[in-house]
């Protein structure tokens, strides 16, 4: 059997973080080739390239700095040569830059192909909103799985233990991922729910914009409570509603749901915005602003 070959594509925090993980993955299985490609954006630090670093430091130090990468994951800055041959694409860069990327590669990926997107966000367009596991689906025309949950990324890095959920409509599929991302600390649930799970991904930050603003103005644990409570059946009534009413109720209650949802409201960068903008009195309301083929985070003085 051919090994399949994994490339990683983004190389921030999050996406060197799971780069670890698969990295020292494929080294204990004969099912995948042992070096993995991770498409760095090229950037100088100190006069060095970013690339030239990590493959001799072996560490990403601008986006996870003090965390050793395994020595088979190697950094490519060139985006058709990283993912050149690629049997399982990692989908892990922030959301705005999706469209492009998959612009770059139509026609550089093998058709038999697959990807999994551990982005969380979705994407606004003149059709509406997309998911963006939907937006790779259609540029690239692979098969496309998503990877939500409660996943700090320094935690995942520092082997704290925690959960995911992936999700997957193609069973075969859906235990790749879980041989080449699962380990004793970082445990792997597979549902078939995929849209739910990703709906799920992008909506816990929103309700802990919410979370954020109880803590800034100091309105106490039962207030957040609530607005935690009411969040997750504003996010179940959503999903319900995008996806015409095939949803699974359980995947609320996996890691990509509730834990999810608590994490980002406790310790997540939107909580923390949402305070700091209440504190600073800079801010009425935070703003989803467009910007390209996404969003960024505004505010209104």
């Amino acid at each position: 059997m051919e090994k399949l070959r994994v490339c990683v594509v983004g190389s921030g925090n999050w996406g060197s973080a799971i780069a670890k993980v698969i990295g020292n993955n494929v080294t204990k299985s004969i099912r995948f080739h042992p070096t993995v490609t991770m498409w760095v954006f090229e950037e100088m630090i100190d006069g060095r390239k970013l690339t030239e670093i990590i493959n001799q430091q072996h560490e990403n130090v601008k986006y996870l700095p003090g965390h050793r990468l395994p020595q088979n994951v190697v950094a490519v800055p060139d985006l058709v040569e990283a993912t050149t041959g690629a049997d399982i694409l990692v989908f892990v860069l922030p959301h705005q830059f999706i469209g492009k990327i998959c612009d770059q590669l139509v026609g550089h990926v093998k058709p038999e192909a697959f990807g999994i997107s551990l982005i969380k966000g979705v994407d606004e367009g003149a059709g509406g909103l997309k998911l963006i596991s939907g937006i790779i689906r259609e540029k690239l025309a692979i098969e496309v799985s998503v990877l939500m949950g409660a996943n700090i990324a320094n935690e995942v890095a520092n082997e704290k233990f925690c959960e995911t959920t992936v999700g997957c409509k193609n069973p075969e599929h859906g235990q790749i991922f879980k041989q080449l991302m699962q380990t004793p600390n970082f445990r792997i649930t597979v549902v078939e729910d995929s849209d739910t799970v990703e709906i799920c991904g992008a909506l816990k930050n929103i309700v802990a914009v919410g979370a954020g603003f109880c803590d800034g103005l100091d309105y106490g644990d039962n207030t957040k409570a609530a607005v935690i409570r009411l969040g997750l059946m504003e996010m179940v009534a959503f999903a319900q509603m995008f996806c015409l009413g095939r949803v699974s109720p359980g995947t609320f209650l996996e890691s990509c749901g509730v834990a999810d949802l608590i994490t980002t409201c406790y310790g997540g960068r939107n909580r923390k915005v949402a305070e700091a903008f209440v504190r600073t009195g800079k801010v009425g309301l935070p703003l989803w602003c467009h910007h390209g083929n996404g969003f960024i985070w505004g505010y209104k003085v």
